[in-house]
């Protein structure tokens, strides 16, 4: 935010604090005078703003009543001009002394940009074809006791927007666009799959063990327990527990807790959908993902086409696949599954610039370095990245005939990642290795490495079917649906450093 010369800002603090003074004497003088706004408890709002504007004939000449914010007021003697901001949208008002009353009117000439009004009125169109309402009644419901940015320059500084979000909504009708398109995609999300016979679940916020994902967690203390317990990092393994005892398809929408960076695509608490299907596997996921994804595209959009910063990226099934091996051979000539050992994978990274300290790193560990250096932020349009290396893949089944990789894919779309999917690994003892190969590597320093989760190991003993599983993030989502540059921009309210 550019920063203001130390005499302007001390002017401009001036100027608020005398504007906030007006507002506070003005409800200083309506509550003297037993007219206490903050006494108001209710208002009959019979309508909004867009029902009136998109069904003109249904209202012409009907008596209506909403309630809103006053966003802004043209004072003209006896006849005046506002506009009413309310869920929905505006709508403009006018206002003329002879039909609400001398008192009315002057109390109306005293209200301010902010306040919140209940209106009563007959619609009708202006000489210049505007909707609006002919007042009959206007009641001051809430008092705002301070100014609303400047009209025409608004709230644009991002830091303020996401600190002051109650702010942004009011004055960029974009930003309450987004948000109720997002409400939309999540309904659409749920409608999706409660249609597909998956029911919905819920699962514990906190947990004993931080497993299910690679990722740093929160660390909280219960109490009364006298326990260290973990924010969840995933729902994974909860819901495959659900499929054990016979949930055959279950999901959860639910936020997560990850303690790592924070930038355009990362917060640290954020909003995903996990899902199960017995007797299917990540091929199964492909296309659960790749039909959901552009259902929720055409229910907000209206299309699978759209432009997403400048990329236009077609969401029509199906989705391009490709092998992670070959994806970073196109893109950087070396076959690492075709090096003869971890040692001459290891040259190959050296010789591509990849930079490595652990001596005993493998070519699966390797290959995925390289695709993350050289291939995910080229994969503009939707590709499933598949047969991933055992070694990232704990909770992963091997791929037939190959031990060194799993039935896994990743969706890229604008060289960002947005879906996680596997062939469940439903092989407890195979399951246990990996959750101790994990364990080793918390040891040896990699603090995102999962813990050993004793309960699910045993749910798995029980035997738990075939299954495909994904996880896919809903705010990157809606940012690619909404064309949002940051994943702050589709959080009413982000994860902020305090200014103190």
């Amino acid at each position: 935010m550019e920063q203001q010369p130390p005499i302007a800002q001390e002017a401009n603090e001036q100027e608020l604090s005398e504007l906030l003074q007006i507002r506070r004497d003005k409800l200083s003088a309506l509550q003297q005078a037993g007219k206490d706004p903050f006494e108001i408890t209710t208002f009959d709002q019979s309508q909004h703003s867009a029902e009136i504007l998109n069904d003109y004939a249904a209202y012409e000449g009907k008596e209506v009543r909403i309630a809103g914010r006053l966003m802004s007021k043209r004072i003209m003697g006896k006849a005046s001009f506002a506009h009413v901001l309310d869920g929905a949208g505006d709508i403009q008002i006018y206002v003329k002394r002879d039909d609400v009353g001398e008192e009315s009117y002057t109390a109306f000439k005293q209200f301010d940009i902010g306040d919140i009004v209940g209106v009563s009125g007959v619609v009708f169109k202006t000489r210049t074809e505007e909707i609006s309402i002919h007042v009959s009644g206007i009641t001051l419901l809430s008092k705002s006791l301070r100014p609303l940015p400047e009209k025409f320059h608004g709230l644009r500084d991002p830091e303020l927007r996401y600190r002051q979000r109650f702010v942004d909504l009011i004055v960029n009708p974009e930003v309450r666009e987004t948000f109720q398109k997002r409400s939309r995609i999540i309904a659409e999300i749920r409608r999706f799959m409660d249609g597909r016979g998956f029911i919905e679940v819920e699962t514990p916020v906190l947990n004993t063990t931080a497993s299910g994902a690679s990722a740093r967690p929160f660390v909280t203390h219960h109490n009364t327990l006298d326990l260290d317990m973990y924010m969840r990092i995933a729902t994974e393994l909860h819901l495959k527990e659900c499929i054990v005892g016979g949930l055959e398809r279950v999901y959860e929408i639910g936020r997560l807790f990850r303690n790592e960076g924070m930038d355009a695509m990362h917060n640290p608490e954020f909003t995903t959908i996990e899902a199960y299907q017995s007797y299917t596997d990540f091929h199964g996921m492909m296309e659960l993902a790749e039909s959901l994804i552009s259902h929720c595209c055409r229910a907000v959009n209206g299309t699978t086409r759209i432009n997403y910063q400048g990329l236009d990226i077609d969401l029509t099934p199906p989705f391009a696949r490709l092998s992670m091996n070959e994806a970073v051979r196109q893109h950087t000539g070396v076959d690492f599954y075709g090096c003869e050992s971890d040692g001459e994978a290891r040259e190959k990274a050296k010789a591509l610039g990849l930079a490595f300290t652990d001596k005993t790193i493998t070519r699966g560990k390797l290959l995925a370095e390289a695709f993350d250096a050289f291939v995910e932020d080229k994969l503009i349009q939707p590709t499933f990245i598949i047969d991933y290396p055992v070694e990232i893949s704990p909770l992963s089944k091997r791929k037939p005939g190959h031990p060194d990789i799993t039935e896994r894919f990743e969706l890229f779309i604008g060289g960002h990642e947005y879906a996680n999917a596997f062939s469940e690994l439903n092989d407890p003892i195979d399951q246990r290795g990996r959750f101790v190969q994990q364990a080793l590597e918390r040891q040896k320093g990699d603090d995102e490495a999962m813990m050993i989760d004793e309960v699910f190991c045993l749910a798995l003993e029980y035997g738990m079917p075939p299954t495909g599983g994904i996880g896919i993030g809903i705010d990157r989502l809606i940012m690619l649906l909404t064309n949002a540059p940051s994943i702050r921009d589709v959080l009413l309210f982000p994860t902020m450093k305090p200014l103190d």
